[in-house]
């Protein structure tokens, strides 16, 4: 086959795709049906009236099929025909097979980036918007850890947890694929506009979306599907009951995929959604061997280990410093909070604090918090 005519026949398989995936009252698992019965979507699409008909498509839905809004049409070719963008259609080559063997698979891929890491080993990591300090720092540290041994990151590009576990896995150099909840065209939030970019370069953006599809609320829990199903197991770092990242984890759990949760305080609102998820079986996760022993074996004990770094003992521990160590524990807290569980005074849990930062037994965080420096958690 010449240039033209490849270029002619893939223009063509684009616009039966994205003209299944636009016609009204045809969902993914419909679309799929009829690609099998048919035998290709450009099948679909030039099937008549009868033909359709026979199938239960509706007369409606059968012109739209064979008349599609140009507008949207144009778009979507305009959109397809651009550098390292993709249309994968169910079925063909190069559709991740553990995602079509998940119940209700998209019909359509769009990828912006590598389609290839579409079908590499994959973990998810999810969890809050607006999650702890600690949070964001396990989040990435353990994605970065989990890249380099092998797995792909995925996520779902959204705030907090989602945006620290794709920076984890490209600042340790390793890939990372963000499942969207728009329009391949479109990034959201906005404000991740630069990550999404780096991700593209270095993995791949992907939604079952056409372009120009706005962050509907009913979408996400359609792409967290995705998140799961393209990955061998799903880790939830902080979440709240009724979260989106236990739907997630739900949607793992239903597709026969593994379940991390890390644990947290008792106290915390973002830690009961992982005790929840803990309690119905999942994984207990406190360090990336954790992880990576169901996942990946033979990887578990070749990885570097993260940059958690154990504290070293003070020289000449003392009570004080004993009861205010126990006081503080590892959730941040303010110094305030500190002299309130201890009865020391303000000043002397202030000029505690500043000794035991010295000797790097605690860290000082954002918002005038202070917490326990955690062990190595690379074994």
């Amino acid at each position: 086959m010449g240039a033209r005519a490849a270029e002619a026949a893939s223009a063509r398989r684009v616009r039966a795709l994205t003209a299944l995936v636009r016609a009204p009252r045809l969902g993914a698992g419909r679309i799929t049906d009829l690609i099998e019965h048919f035998g290709s979507a450009e099948a679909v699409v030039e099937a008549g009236r009868s033909a359709l008909a026979h199938t239960g498509v509706a007369p409606e839905t059968a012109g739209m099929l064979q008349r599609p809004d140009p507008a949207a049409l144009d778009r979507d070719l305009a959109w397809a025909d651009k550098p390292d963008h993709h249309v994968i259609g169910w079925g063909e080559p190069g559709y991740p097979p553990q995602l079509a063997a998940a119940p209700n698979p998209p019909a359509v891929l769009f990828v912006t980036g590598d389609p290839a890491r579409l079908l590499e080993p994959q973990l998810a990591v999810v969890g809050s918007r607006n999650p702890t300090e600690t949070g964001r720092e396990i989040a990435r540290t353990f994605s970065g850890f989990a890249a380099g041994a092998g797995l792909t990151i995925t996520s779902g590009l959204a705030l907090g947890i989602d945006s620290e576990a794709h920076a984890g896995a490209l600042d340790g150099d390793g890939p990372t694929i963000a499942v969207m909840a728009t329009g391949p065209d479109r990034v959201y939030p906005r404000r991740h506009v630069g990550l999404a970019a780096r991700i593209a370069a270095h993995g791949a953006l992907v939604t079952e979306f056409p372009p120009g599809t706005a962050p509907l609320r009913e979408h996400f829990p359609r792409r967290n599907r995705i998140i799961s199903a393209l990955s061998l197991g799903t880790l939830v770092v902080e979440a709240a009951l009724g979260s989106g990242s236990l739907i997630t984890a739900r949607y793992a759990a239903e597709q026969g995929r593994e379940v991390f949760a890390v644990p947290g305080s008792i106290l915390s609102p973002l830690s009961r959604g992982c005790h929840a998820l803990i309690r119905d079986g999942a994984t207990l996760v406190e360090r990336p061997s954790d992880i990576l022993g169901p996942l990946a074996p033979g990887a578990a004990g070749q990885a570097a280990a993260p940059a958690f770094e154990a504290a070293p003992e003070p020289a000449e521990p003392d009570s004080e410093y004993g009861v205010l160590l126990d006081a503080l524990g590892f959730s941040p807290v303010t110094a305030d909070t500190v002299a309130e569980r201890t009865g020391l005074t303000p000043q002397a849990v202030s000029s505690m604090l500043l000794i035991l930062e010295l000797r790097g037994e605690i860290e000082a965080l954002p918002g005038a918090r202070y917490a326990r420096k955690r062990a190595n958690h690379g074994t």
